[in-house]
C-alpha cells in the first residue's frame, strides 16, 4: 500500500479529487469519483473499471486497510478531516473518495449478450433516479443497462453513491443516440420481448405479461421522470405495459417502477 500524508488541500497531487464537485471536469480528465467506504471498495474489489487513487482520514483508512492492502498499485493519500472537506468542496462527512478510470466506450450488443434481462433508459436525468435504478437491476439480476439519449451520468458520483456501487459492477453501454430508438427495434430483432413501462391505461398489466408466453430475454424500457417514453419509443416497443395503482395517483417514480417491474420479472 502506497501511503502518502497530505496536509493541505491545495496541493497538486490531490487535485483529481477536486472534481468531486464539477461532473463535466471529471469527464474532461477522463475519471470518476466514488465516494463512501461501501462503495470504494466496490470500485477496489469488485469493479472492471482501474482505480486510479483513493483519499481517505485516518478513520476511514482503517476500515479499508484490507482492501487497499490487496491493491499496492493505487496510491492512498491520507489527509485530516478539514483537508478532506477543503478539497471536496463542502463539510464531507463519508471519509473517503476514490478516482477511477472512466472505460472506453462499449458496444451495445456485446454488452447484451449474456444478459437474460436488462433495463433501457430514455430520458432520465435525474442521476439519483439513475442510481436507484442501477441498484435496483443489481439486485434482481438484470445483466445490463442501455443508457438512451438525455440520461443522466451513470458515472457522476451521486449516481455511483445511489447505487450503491451497482454502477461501478453492472455492465452498461451507451445506446446510439444518432438512430435512436433504432436500438429497441434491434433488440426485439434479436430476439428480446422489449416492453415500455408505462401508466397508460390501455397498456397490459403487469402480472398478465409476465404470466403470457413470451421470449425468455426481456429489455424493460423506462422514460423520463415526467413525462415518460416518447412516442417514438413507445412505438418501438413490441410490448406495453403498466403497473396498476389507484386512480388518485397518476403515476410512480421511474426508479420504483423499474424496482417493481424488475422483482416479478425475476
Amino acid at each position: 500500500m502506497a501511503i502518502i500524508y497530505v496536509d493541505h488541500a491545495d496541493d497538486s497531487r490531490l487535485s483529481d479529487f477536486r472534481s468531486v464537485s464539477d461532473p463535466e471536469l471529471a469527464r474532461t480528465r477522463g475519471i470518476f469519483v466514488a465516494e463512501g467506504r461501501l462503495v470504494v471498495r466496490r470500485l477496489l474489489t469488485a469493479s472492471s473499471f482501474r482505480p486510479r487513487a483513493v483519499l481517505v482520514t485516518p478513520s476511514a483508512l482503517e476500515a479499508l486497510e484490507d482492501a487497499l492492502l490487496a491493491r499496492p498499485d493505487i496510491p492512498v493519500y491520507i489527509v485530516p478531516k478539514d483537508v478532506m472537506d477543503g478539497v471536496a468542496g463542502f463539510n464531507f462527512h463519508r471519509g473517503c473518495l476514490a478516482t477511477g478510470e472512466r472505460p472506453p466506450r462499449v458496444d451495445w450488443r456485446s454488452c447484451v449478450a449474456r444478459a437474460r434481462q436488462a433495463v433501457v433508459l430514455e430520458h432520465v436525468g435525474d442521476a439519483d433516479n439513475v442510481g436507484a435504478i442501477f441498484r435496483s437491476a443489481a439486485a434482481f439480476g438484470a445483466g445490463a443497462v442501455l443508457i438512451g439519449p438525455a440520461c443522466a451520468d451513470p458515472l457522476y458520483r451521486k449516481a455511483i453513491r445511489t447505487s450503491m456501487g451497482a454502477a461501478l459492477t453492472l455492465p452498461f453501454a451507451d445506446a446510439d443516440a444518432d438512430s435512436w430508438p433504432a436500438t429497441l427495434r434491434d433488440l426485439t430483432a434479436d430476439g428480446w420481448a422489449v416492453v415500455a413501462l408505462t401508466p397508460a391505461a390501455d397498456a397490459m398489466p403487469l402480472r398478465d405479461f409476465t404470466s403470457m408466453t413470451r421470449p425468455p430475454r426481456v429489455a424493460i424500457v423506462l422514460g423520463h421522470e415526467g413525462e415518460g417514453l416518447t412516442e417514438a419509443a413507445l412505438a418501438a416497443c413490441e410490448y406495453r405495459v403498466r403497473i396498476p395503482i389507484r386512480a388518485s395517483v397518476d403515476s410512480l417514480n421511474v426508479a420504483t417502477a423499474a424496482a417493481i417491474a424488475l422483482y416479478e420479472l425475476s
